[in-house]
Order: structure tokens, then C-alpha cells, then sequence
């Protein structure tokens, strides 16, 4: 599990303005547990990506602290450190082939799988390529996302990793998560671009200004609250609304009775950010 204890994080202060910069995190809890899929939403500068590089012990902490599996991230501690990969929204890869570059960081991983690697490759239709410098951004990430489940790290982190992919390869994403799942694997994803995992996701978790404004599993939200379109003369009842072609996407209490609905994770992150969840 990952346990992220009463911890606080401000960036350097601003030279240009000489003053301190607002902190991200101020004496923050929250936890990760094992078999599942995050959603790590927030408006932007919420701390989502500085959130990533805390857990990975690439940023650390003014106070509290960070432990994974009880060790706490800062000792840098190497078995620690093999569970957790992190996929980076920006990053290159060296100029290198795929062989070189597995031969160069595989053995950090007790548990790599070149089995994984050729698999998700097949199937981002990424068989057969030279350089990895020679690759298009969108290829990279494919690359990059596949060695990162080969490892078969604990701990996944991903930030925003369908930026960048078409939509067939958003899908062939979704694919690949999916069938590289484990029972003790923690994937963390933090994204804006909800509608390309919301099939994905069964946990989520809302960052607001230095608070925890979600933290709940799929399921307990699709048994609290139904989502759906209704008229404006059936409003009875809703939670919160927004207009669109269909009439109204609309939260509203699930009653008994009710069929369970999808989350509609677009609209549940708008009505927890407008104070109506």
C-alpha cells in the first residue's frame, strides 16, 4: 500500500517575484491500496503530477512522509524503488534500439517480462522499428507504456498517458492495461482526459486547492447516485445538472429500485468541484 502521511510541499521560491510559492500539499493523508485502478482528477495546478513524483521519491516532502509498503520513499531503499515505474506526461527516449534499452534497465526489475513487452508492442502495432529517438511522440509512449507494464512493477504511476495517442491507440491503451492487471498491482493514473478511461478506472480520487475533495471506489459511487439525461420538466430530485443536446446530464440520488448507471466521471468531477458532492 501506499501511504501518504500528513505531508507538506511548496515549490522554491520564485526568484523573479521573490516571495514563496503557494504550497501544494498542506499536512495531506490519503492512501493507495493494491488491486486497483486510480483516477488521479484535479483542475490543473492541484498538484496531481507533483503528487506522482512525491510517491516515486523524485520530489520530496517539507513534512510527513510517503511509505510504500512501510518504507518510507525517501530512503531511497532499491528494493523499494524497483516496485514503482512512472510514466512522465514529457519525456525522449535516448538513441538507442529496444534491445539496448532493456538490456540497459530490465535488471533494475526482479519480475520483467519480455514476454509483456512483445505482447503490448503487438499489440500498439509497434513490432518492428529502429531508434528509439527515431520514434514519433505518440510511438514513444506506446514504447515507453509497454516497458513500464514489462516490469512488472507493484506500483504503476501514469501521467496523462493518452495525451499524444489517436484514437485507435486510446482503445489498444485501455487493451493493454487491462490484460496486464494483477490482484496485487496499483495503478495510479492522473489525467484530464476522462472519457478514454473511464472504462478503466474503479477508484477516484479528487484534488482540490491543498484538500482531498473524492476518494471513493466506482462501485460505492454507482450505488449512491444514478447518471443520467432527463427533460427539464423532471429535474425532481437532481443533485447537479448541465445542459447538453440530450436534455440534461443530470446526478441524482439512487433510489430503490433504480438500475445502476455508468459514472459519468466528466460530470461527477464538475459537481464535486462546485461543492454539490
Amino acid at each position: 500500500m501506499i501511504e501518504i502521511k500528513n505531508i507538506s510541499f511548496s515549490y522554491p521560491i520564485d526568484i523573479k517575484l521573490k516571495k514563496q510559492r503557494p504550497k501544494v500539499f498542506d499536512k495531506f493523508f490519503l492512501n493507495f491500496k493494491e488491486n486497483n485502478i486510480y483516477g488521479l482528477l484535479g483542475k490543473n495546478g492541484m498538484g496531481k503530477s507533483t503528487l506522482l513524483y512525491l510517491i516515486n521519491g523524485l520530489n520530496d516532502t517539507q513534512s510527513g512522509s510517503i511509505y510504500i509498503d512501510g518504507d518510507m520513499v525517501t530512503h531511497r531503499n532499491p528494493v523499494t524503488l524497483s516496485k514503482i515505474f512512472l510514466v512522465p506526461e514529457e519525456f525522449d527516449l535516448p538513441e538507442l534500439s529496444l534491445k539496448s534499452y532493456v538490456k540497459l534497465n530490465r535488471a533494475f526489475y526482479p519480475d520483467f517480462s519480455m514476454e509483456i513487452l512483445e505482447n503490448c508492442l503487438r499489440d500498439f502495432e509497434l513490432e518492428d522499428f529502429g531508434k528509439l529517438s527515431g520514434l514519433s511522440m505518440g510511438q514513444k509512449k506506446k514504447v515507453y507504456m509497454s516497458f513500464a507494464l514489462a516490469t512488472n512493477a507493484k506500483y504503476l504511476l501514469m501521467d496523462e498517458p493518452t495525451n499524444g495517442l489517436d484514437i485507435p491507440s486510446k482503445k489498444q491503451f485501455r487493451k493493454v492495461v487491462a490484460q496486464n492487471m494483477t490482484e496485487d498491482r496499483t495503478l495510479i493514473i492522473s489525467t484530464h482526459q476522462v472519457h478514454d478511461l473511464e472504462q478503466l478506472l474503479d477508484h477516484i480520487v479528487i484534488l482540490g486547492e491543498r484538500q482531498l475533495l473524492m476518494d471513493k471506489p466506482v462501485a460505492d459511487i454507482m450505488n449512491e447516485y444514478v447518471f443520467e439525461y432527463r427533460p427539464s420538466d423532471q429535474m425532481d430530485g437532481v443533485i447537479y445538472s448541465e445542459p447538453n443536446f440530450q436534455g440534461n446530464a443530470v446526478i441524482a440520488p439512487r433510489r430503490a429500485g433504480d438500475a445502476e448507471t455508468p459514472v459519468n466521471i466528466e460530470l461527477l468531477f464538475n459537481a464535486v468541484n462546485n461543492g454539490k458532492l
